[in-house]
Order: structure tokens, then C-alpha cells, then sequence
């Protein structure tokens, strides 16, 4: 279960890791519904990046799997193609969000944005995790 101080946890960690890499972001941290649970948007983050954050979270919670690796299944002729649009844009296909889990179970999903590069908001929705193990 994702409790409300788990997350608060999650977002500290995602927060350092930012700070650790010079960034600002936005993390958003939601249960196994894509409800949010809770969301922390640094000063100096673009005022975008909240709504990054959760569709990331969104999307890892929604289909258990991280929010970049659906794009292999999104292209024409594969099973989620036009994912990102569905639903009014709430799935993300672009990296930056993790899904939570307990044993084979999804319980929710990390997701941040906010920074250039990608791979740094993957960094910092990993580093969320550890509030979960």
C-alpha cells in the first residue's frame, strides 16, 4: 500500500537525487489506481513539469511497467499504439516514471519531470523506490 508517508519518503529521495544532479523537478507519487498520493514540484522546476510527473506516474501505475519502455509497444501495429493520446493524454510513453511494487504486485507508481534530459528524471523516480523496499 502506498501510505501517505511512504510517499512523502519517496519524494524526499527523488529530491535529493535531483539536487545531486543539479536539476529541478516535480515528483509525483500514486497509488495502484493513478490517484495521486502525493506531489512535491521544486522551486525553479518549469511549471510544466507537475503535469509530466503525474501522467509518468500515471502510465507506470496504470500498466506496470516503467513509462519509457511502452513506447516499443506504441508504435503502429503494436498493442498500445496511439496510447499517448488516448484517454485525453493522461499515459505518457516518455521516460520518467516507475511503477511501485510489492512481490509481483503493482501498489502504485513514481513519476518525475522536469529535467532535459530524460534519464535524469528516470534517475530520480529510482531513487523514490527506496522508500518502498
Amino acid at each position: 500500500m502506498v501510505t501517505l508517508e511512504k510517499a512523502k519518503k519517496a519524494l524526499e529521495f527523488s529530491e535529493e537525487k535531483a539536487k545531486e544532479l543539479g536539476i529541478k523537478i516535480t515528483t509525483a507519487v500514486v497509488d495502484e489506481h493513478g490517484v495521486v498520493v502525493a506531489l512535491s514540484k521544486m522551486g525553479g522546476a518549469f511549471h510544466i513539469s507537475p503535469k509530466f510527473a503525474f501522467a509518468k506516474a500515471h502510465t507506470a501505475s496504470l500498466l506496470g511497467l516503467p513509462s519509457g519502455d511502452i513506447a516499443q509497444y506504441a508504435e503502429e501495429g503494436k498493442p498500445y499504439f496511439s496510447i499517448n493520446t488516448a484517454f485525453g493524454g493522461e499515459l505518457l510513453i516518455i521516460p520518467g516514471g516507475v511503477p511501485i511494487k510489492k512481490g509481483d504486485a503493482v501498489i502504485g507508481g513514481i513519476g518525475v519531470g522536469g529535467s532535459l534530459d530524460v534519464r535524469q528524471d528516470v534517475a530520480c523516480a529510482t531513487a523514490g523506490l527506496r522508500a518502498f523496499e
